[in-house]
């Protein structure tokens, strides 16, 4: 056997082809057999179509069985898979097409599986050894261009081996998606999972509350970001009862809110299990499926990862970093074998982001306990310096989010004439102004209190839920100014 990633997949699969990979809303079926015969067949169609090992293959489409196959049919042929949003733009889409040079961009996944009905089926996959190119996923792009992150077949191998052994996957589970799969959430860590294990997948082309909670007693994993919890929990149908069949919530992509994992457990006797992952490095640390799982933390780095937190900041990465002691603040740094080699035709933003030593500095603010525990404060680049002094937006959140009336906050710094940047608070809540500005007074330092609070209807996310706090830096950045 290769190191084709297709090929470790498909030796999960059910020995009995014909057991379900696809249960869909309306109780009906496609099986691991129909999965197979559709990746065969696409993959023979790429080749006809001029494919060859390293080419790329991009999709633009809606969520469906036919675009996974179209994902599996590219690893198959030796290609590199790049999926790309539905919302995306034409011009955003201009620049992947220009930057990625795709030998096939397939925009209707149905219509393409329905052209390799006359396909020559493939019926081994074409070699690939673990340094290979898989995939390409481009970055959400908050700051300048979307940047490609090269992910190799022995990268996700790696990642989708220790997390189906670390979250206890089994050909008895059945998995709950209701993730997009243009991002690695839904792409890759959900779905390397189930096939890993053989299990069928509970297919979903979207969240909604009434349909998960329609399927949850068929179910017994489920994966999504925050959002999806807060909506459950607002759902009064959510209850212990309705959780009872699950063996396990998991989250990722965005921040879990203490208060969403607090009253979660309250509501169904359950704990999420928190995740960290990036596009870079899939996941990189995870709450033990077995043992503690606490609020804030975002648990311990998985097999094979290896995590430091160091001083340095990702512009000065290519100096020897400076590791950080005692349980202190810094950014976090990683190295293993599901790390990615770099960005696509990007040599000199990858020697950036590599320190000297070869460990990829993720940006990412956090400091490791005395247990070994990571706890994440945030962006590098939404750090604030205030008077001289570094505040920490993820803080002050967890403060101003317990406060009475907030539903939600972010903070940010904009520019101020005295301080440099002045700390604010954009909240999604009711309240007033000068009475949360007291309140977090009581529990913060004065340097690190909201010099602002602002109240907003909604905070701007990208397509996986993650706040655009250089959205609300732009828009606030006035502010100050009179």
């Amino acid at each position: 056997m290769s190191e084709n990633l297709y090929e470790r997949l498909a030796s999960g699969f059910p020995e009995d082809r014909s057991a379900a990979c696809f249960i869909f809303a309306d109780g009906s079926e496609a099986s691991y057999a129909a999965l197979e015969a559709g990746v065969s067949r696409a993959a023979g169609l790429m080749i006809a179509k001029g494919v060859e090992p390293g080419d790329r293959v991009a999709l633009q489409a809606e969520k469906s069985p036919e675009a996974v196959m179209i994902y599996l049919a590219a690893l198959k042929c030796g290609a590199v898979f790049l999926p790309l949003n539905p919302a995306y733009t034409a011009a955003e889409v201009a620049y992947f097409r220009t930057d990625a040079e795709p030998k096939l961009f397939i925009t209707d996944a149905q219509g393409f599986l329905a052209e390799a009905e006359g396909a020559q089926p493939l019926a081994r996959p074409i070699p690939r050894t673990a340094s290979d190119l898989a995939a390409i996923i481009y970055t959400s792009g908050t700051t300048g261009r979307s940047k490609g992150a090269m992910l190799s077949h022995g990268n996700l191998a790696a990642n989708a081996v220790a997390l189906h052994e670390i979250w206890g996957f089994s050909r008895a589970d059945v998995l709950l998606h209701a993730l997009p799969i243009f991002h690695v959430h839904g792409l890759f860590v959900a779905m390397h999972c189930a096939f890993l294990s053989g299990c069928p997948m509970i297919w979903l082309p979207k969240f909604s509350d009434a349909e998960v909670l329609a399927a949850l007693p068929k179910a017994t994993v489920m994966m999504g970001v925050p959002t999806f919890y807060t909506r459950l929990l607002a759902n009064p149908a959510f209850t212990r009862e309705a959780a009872g069949h699950m063996r396990l919530f998991i989250s990722g992509s965005a921040p879990l809110l203490t208060s969403t994992f607090s009253e979660f457990e309250r509501r169904t006797g359950l704990r999420i299990l928190e995740r960290y992952g990036m596009s870079e490095a899939v996941i990189i640390t995870s709450n033990p499926l077995d043992g503690e799982r606490i609020a804030g933390s975002v648990g311990y780095p998985l097999p094979g990862v290896e995590l430091r937190i160091a001083g340095d900041a990702p512009s000065t990465a290519s100096r020897s970093p400076s590791p950080v002691s005692g349980g202190g603040t810094g950014v976090i740094q990683i190295r293993g074998p599901s790390v990615f080699a770099g960005y696509w035709r990007n040599p000199a933003k990858t020697a950036e982001e590599f320190t000297a030593d070869g460990w990829f500095v993720t940006g990412d603010v956090a400091r490791r306990d005395i247990d070994g525990r990571v706890w994440i404060s945030g962006r590098a680049k939404d750090l604030i310096i205030s008077g001289g002094y570094n505040v920490y937006p993820k803080e002050i959140e967890l403060v101003i989010d317990e406060l009475p009336g907030v539903a939600e906050s972010a903070v940010i710094g904009v520019p101020h004439p005295d301080f440099g940047e002045g700390v604010v608070a954009v909240v999604i809540g009711e309240g007033e102004e000068a009475a949360l500005i007291a309140a977090a007074r009581r529990q913060l330092a004065p340097y690190k209190a909201p010099k602002r609070v602002v109240f907003v209807d909604d905070l701007p996310r990208n397509a996986m839920g993650k706040v655009q706090k250089n959205q609300l830096r732009e828009r606030f950045r006035d502010l100050f100014a009179g």
